[in-house]
């Protein structure tokens, strides 16, 4: 039987467990998913005294940085990023990686955004630097909006072919030249910008919050008459490719994807 778990804080409104255990449903596999409060102190701690009784973990705020620390084996690409979302055991030893990127893609390919010449991302977490990296080069300028400067090295590491560029946070960008936005900050954090939604917005506007939905700047982008993506998409396609690690096989990601919306809508 497989046990699972996603760690974070708060963690009570994630649909997480939803998501696993219709995955296992639907391939007809025993297992048992839950969501556990974790802060990012005390993830260590929980990771030692745990790490047997589990063969992965999902990994949301606040710990995707932390979780870079463990004494675990690292993939390149959580090392690149700083960031990771998934802890996987096999033969009793456990590994680090993220598919938020993959995830994020693959959410975009199925809204049919094939092309893009330049992109917005809104914050500079762990989130946004899995998203900029697996953006590099599809997109050929990426461009980011963030509170603080200091991020810009970190995330400006994480591309190489796209053109890169930074701006430190603003309620008046100009939001016209892009196709591609996407929100990867706090909920509320980036209601503020609603004021600059322009008419019929070209972009596709992809918020990586789905609790609570919809914020103000989708409600807004929405209103205006552009198209929204919600976190769920991200969601889904994350969860397909984490349980793809811990199968160790390759996952239908569409079948699996329509039988997950239809799981979130029961």
């Amino acid at each position: 039987m497989i046990q699972g778990a996603v760690l974070g804080s708060p963690i009570s409104h994630s649909l997480s467990p939803r998501l696993h255990m219709a995955v296992y449903e639907f391939l007809g596999i025993s297992g048992k998913y839950r969501a556990i409060d974790v802060s990012d102190e005390a993830l260590p701690d929980f990771f030692a005294e745990n790490c047997e009784y589990f063969n992965y973990f999902s990994l949301t705020m606040p710990l995707k940085e932390v979780a870079c620390t463990l004494p675990v084996f690292k993939s390149d690409l959580p090392i690149r990023i700083n960031s990771a979302n998934t802890l996987v055991k096999r033969d009793n030893e456990w590994s680090l990686h993220t598919t938020d990127g993959s995830g994020f893609t693959s959410a975009i390919d199925h809204a049919g955004l094939t092309t893009l010449e330049s992109t917005l991302i809104l914050g500079a977490g762990g989130t946004a630097r899995a998203i900029a990296q697996a953006l590099d080069g599809r997109s050929q300028r990426i461009e980011v909006l963030a509170r603080s400067s200091n991020r810009r090295s970190s995330i400006e590491s994480t591309i190489d072919s796209s053109v890169f560029d930074f701006h430190s946070w603003n309620q008046t960008i100009d939001l016209t030249s892009y196709d591609l936005i996407v929100n990867t900050t706090p909920a509320g954090a980036a209601d503020l910008l609603a004021e600059s939604v322009p008419f019929n917005p070209k972009a596709l506007f992809f918020d990586v919050i789905y609790s609570p939905w919809p914020t103000v700047l989708a409600r807004k982008w929405s209103d205006s008459g552009g198209d929204v993506v919600n976190g769920l998409e991200l969601l889904i396609y994350q969860a397909i490719d984490q349980l793809s690690l811990v199968l160790d096989e390759t996952l239908h990601k569409e079948d699996l994807a329509k039988h997950l919306r239809k799981a979130l809508k029961a």
